[in-house]
């Protein structure tokens, strides 16, 4: 039983760990642009069943009552909270924040398309549209050298004054991507995250349509993360951690005193 307590608590230990973990990531990106706080979810091990309830206790009766241990605690899932952060007004006329459901697509350098809420663009030597990183946005919108007075529409569409030109030009019109179930998106590094099975395919459309939010130039989205909201779960974890230390002190004192009984 002593040896059975002290890997139920090692379990709880590494729980807490990858919680407290998760929680410090969380409070890391606290000022990250577009950044979506994380949850750990927990699970019980498997059981030892012991007796089950209903078992036959003799040839006319049956327990009423199971007898069955468990053994632990793991880390079943982390869970994004996809809930918008709110918008700042940065008055920059190349930073876009999506007011409502989509992500923005960019053209990684492995020719995929990531996905990301993080709108902080800028324009490369050639004038297109690109992330901080360099990636493209698509769809490509290309911004003429010495055009002036770019706005971005809330359907997504980009114009700016062109040289010799009296009247806006429309350059393109951005378009959004939306996903059945965005929590199941895989999280990568520099905001983007990445489409899997679990979360469906994309649904490519204009800002403003069914089910796509829309484009708010000048503002940024900040990151969902409240810290009053993770320094309360970094203290309960902290505690849960303690607890699971002291159940592997008291096992570890149980077998000392059952080693000095039996010597």
């Amino acid at each position: 039983m002593p040896s059975s307590a002290l890997y139920v608590a090692r379990t709880g230990l590494q729980a807490q760990d990858t919680r407290m973990q998760v929680i410090s990531n969380n409070l890391a990106n606290v000022s990250t642009t577009g950044f979506k706080r994380e949850r750990a979810n927990f699970a019980t091990l498997a059981y030892q069943d012991a007796r089950v309830a209903g078992q036959q206790s003799s040839g006319q009766t049956a327990y009423a009552t199971g007898l069955n241990l468990g053994t632990g605690v793991t880390v079943q899932a982390t869970t994004t909270d996809m809930t918008q952060g709110s918008l700042q007004s940065t008055g920059n006329a190349l930073d876009m924040a999506i007011s409502g459901d989509g992500y923005f697509q960019v053209t990684m350098p492995d020719g995929q398309i990531g996905y990301t809420r993080a709108g902080n663009f800028t324009t490369s030597a050639e004038g297109l549209l690109v992330t901080a990183q360099g990636y493209p946005v698509q769809p490509q919108i290309t911004v003429p050298q010495g055009a002036g007075s770019i706005t971005v529409g809330q359907d997504g569409t980009v114009s700016a004054l062109l040289p010799g030109s009296s009247a806006p030009s429309t350059l393109g019109q951005l378009t959004t991507a939306t996903f059945a179930n965005p929590a199941a998106l895989q999280a990568a590094s520099d905001n983007f995250y990445k489409e899997t099975g679990g979360s469906g395919a994309p649904q490519v459309g204009a800002p403003g349509a069914a089910g796509h939010g829309t484009i708010r130039q000048g503002y940024l989205e900040a990151s969902n993360v409240s810290v009053v909201t993770e320094l309360v779960d970094m203290i309960e974890c902290q505690r849960a951690y303690e607890v699971n230390s002291k159940m592997v002190s008291a096992v570890d004192d149980m077998l000392k005193n059952a080693n000095q009984s039996l010597t």
